[in-house]
């Protein structure tokens, strides 16, 4: 059972996702918000990516890792 977290940057609750077999990740708690301030911001963060490309990050924290933070590149709205 993962311990329950709220995403600093909007104070959402994170949920669990199951990360791809081929990702190394077991079970990540994400921020889905669409609203986040951080996801929001995070289409101009990433750097050398084209102009038109639709990445952005999502706020993610690793359990199997005490719960280090990290950017999950995710498909941007």
């Amino acid at each position: 059972m993962l311990e329950e977290h709220v995403c600093p940057h909007c104070g959402v609750k994170m949920e669990s996702w199951i990360g791809p077999p081929e990702s190394g990740w077991g079970e990540i708690l994400v921020c889905n918000n669409n609203e986040c301030v951080f996801y929001r911001g995070s289409q101009h963060d990433i750097r050398h990516k084209d102009e038109d490309s639709n990445l952005g990050c999502r706020y993610a924290l690793d359990p199997d890792n005490g719960y280090t933070a990290f950017n999950l590149l995710s498909w941007y709205k």
